[in-house]
């Protein structure tokens, strides 16, 4: 790292020639236009400006460079220098003092303006304090109206009119013979003007010229996983950057793709199409119209790659680890990502097949997109290996322990490891150990009390497996609950005992709102859970035809006790289908439930 103070006009120079651009990652620039006009007065005062970072190429393409907003001519060149903070400060007055066109900026409520900059002399030299007010931004036809545009403040179009104001045009600051010409018609408009420019000239211009822009440069040496943690650090004001933004940049800037293929790597053009590809057969993915990242994200894709490219070096070199952290993630090479994301979004096309098997079919009803991370990499690695009967009962198991001993709520990067080594190891036959997935998954009975909303993974995964062990809708009652009648009848989570009842007959029992008096219903069936249960539950089979008895084992498919729904017993309802529910849970993670007291048992 070096520390230089280069002169703002061979910055904005090198800005022009495209010796100094930005990373592709960087974002647009949109500065207002009062910060502009601050900011050149910043620099007129001399006062100082704060630090920017770039980081040196060494003649190379770390990342696709882009060149500054205004210096587009030079896109051809391979800049020495990437910007990585400062760029709407150097943007700003690369448009404002070395362009010589309009600046392209917004005011306080964000409309788009194009203004000119100029320097108002007599009040630039009266003092500092009128510095902000001495600098001002005009419209593109250079002229000030007021009175509902009826009358002219202020004419700047053409030199003439400019000196006859005394306005001095920024845009020209750095161009001698412009200056020149502008002083000479200055000075010969009125003797008096003489004194006005030199005093101009000394506390002004020279400013402007002498002005130095402290500089730090990172070696071309520094990690993209550096790189991407100063970009952090510094850009405070900024969206935070991810992976994904950094890893689009790096592999646009692969030389050899772009002279094997005529063209650059386009990853988010590669993820869009992977992505669409997903929601449009598996719902739960996400849905496209809310945009690429809802559902499952380019980050939990890049991980999924990552994992099975760390995997497959570490069989090659044993002190190799495992692992999607940001370093792997960073230097990820493009030809590997290529290579593997194809097997990657088929190993997803699995996961959603897997998912639907599970009766778990919409984003909002999926208890943990995370652990769909190490399942996809898992597929990858083992291919059709996966779907042996006991890689597969293996693979079901771990899910539903994760899902059900809510394993993949905190930290996750070190269990993704974990669970891809652990069950390649055991689906290639090669351990009998179970994945620490499974062995450390606990679910304590009584954290069926607390589960009340969809903020928990456990709560997600009851209601599925209610689904997936044969529930049957109280009104379209033709057959078990199927995934596509998920979606087509509105199917969703509704309370057994309503609030309206508990409130009337059990105030203050906040079990009512637990997942034990919750089921999976249509729309249409929820529409007739008014009242009490046994006179709902009467209502429900006249309105379907269905005899009372056929009725009750409709009811019965919910893992519940009809009987006690037609004596209205809330508390032996309560009992009896938490019993039955822990039941459920032991089959699914093929383990005893915790109790916290043993005796309960």
């Amino acid at each position: 790292m070096a520390l230089d103070s280069p002169k703002l006009q061979k910055v904005l120079e090198d800005i022009k020639s495209g010796v100094l651009q930005l990373p592709d990652f960087q974002r647009e620039w949109k500065w207002d236009d009062q910060r502009i006009r601050e900011l050149i007065a910043t620099v007129t005062l001399d006062y100082p400006l704060g630090v920017v970072m770039t980081l040196e190429t060494g003649g190379k393409k770390p990342f696709r460079p882009r060149t500054l907003t205004g210096a587009e001519t030079a896109r051809s060149v391979t800049p020495d220098l990437l910007l990585l903070d400062g760029q709407q400060r150097l943007t700003s007055l690369f448009q404002a003092l070395h362009l010589d066109q309009p600046v392209r900026t917004v005011d306080e409520r964000n409309k788009e303006l194009e203004r000119w900059y100029y320097v108002d002399i007599p009040k630039a030299i009266g003092g500092s304090t009128d510095r902000d007010e001495a600098i001002v931004s005009v419209p593109k036809e250079r002229v000030l109206r007021s009175n509902f545009a009826r009358t002219v403040d202020l004419d700047l179009r053409g030199r003439t009119l400019e000196c006859q104001a005394k306005y001095f045009p920024l845009s020209a600051v750095f161009d001698s013979d412009r200056v020149t010409a502008w002083q000479k018609e200055f000075v010969l408009m009125d003797d008096a003007n003489w004194g006005l420019w030199a005093q101009f000239d000394q506390r002004i211009l020279h400013n402007i010229r002498s002005f130095q822009i402290p500089m730090i440069k990172l070696a071309a040496t520094t990690t993209k996983d550096a790189v991407c943690s100063v970009f952090e650090r510094v850009n405070t004001g900024g969206v935070p950057l991810n992976v994904f933004e950094l890893l689009t940049a790096t592999y646009a800037g692969d030389g050899d793709y772009e002279d094997a293929h005529g063209d650059y790597y386009r990853l988010p053009d590669a993820w869009q199409d992977i992505k669409k590809s997903l929601v449009t057969s598996y719902p739960v993915f996400g849905r496209i119209e809310q945009g690429v990242e809802d559902g499952l994200s380019s980050s939990d894709f890049l991980q999924a790659v990552t994992l099975v490219n760390t995997w497959e070096r570490k069989r090659e070199r044993v002190a190799t680890a495992v692992s999607c952290k940001r370093r792997e993630l960073l230097n990820l090479p493009l030809a590997d990502f290529i290579r593997i994301a194809p097997r990657v979004a088929n190993a997803f096309e699995w996961v959603g097949e897997f998912l639907g098997e599970q009766c778990i079919v919409r984003q909002t009803d999926l208890p943990y997109r995370t652990q769909l991370v190490p399942m996809a990499a898992v597929r990858a690695i083992l291919g059709e290996q996966v779907d042996e009967p006991s890689t597969r009962d293996l693979m079901t198991r771990w899910y539903w322990c994760g899902v059900l001993g809510e394993m993949y709520g905190g930290a996750t990067e070190s269990r993704f490891t974990r669970d891809v080594e652990q069950l390649v190891a055991a689906g290639e036959g090669g351990t009998r150990a179970l994945p620490d997935t499974v062995t450390e998954a606990a679910f304590l009975a009584d954290r069926l009390d607390t589960l009340t909303t969809r903020n928990s993974a456990a709560y997600k995964g009851i209601y599925a497996l209610l689904v997936k062990q044969g529930a049957v809708d109280w009104f379209h009652n033709e057959g078990p609950l199927t995934a596509g009648g998920l979606l087509q009848h509105g199917v969703d989570i509704r309370q057994v005992f309503s609030k309206a009842w508990l409130a009337r007959h059990a105030t203050g029992d906040y079990r009512g709102n637990s997942i034990v008096n919750k089921t999976p219903l249509s729309y249409r069936a929820s529409k007739s859970l008014v009242g009490s249960p046994s006179s709902y539950l009467r209502m429900l089979a006249r309105e379907t035809g269905t005899p009372p008895e056929w009725f009750d084992d409709v009811v019965a498919t919910h893992v519940m006790n009809p009987a006690l729904l037609h004596q209205d017993d809330f508390d032996s309802f309560y009992v009896d289908r938490s019993a039955r529910l822990v039941e459920l849970v032991n089959e699914a993670m093929g383990k005893r439930t915790v109790f916290r007291d043993e005796s309960d048992r």
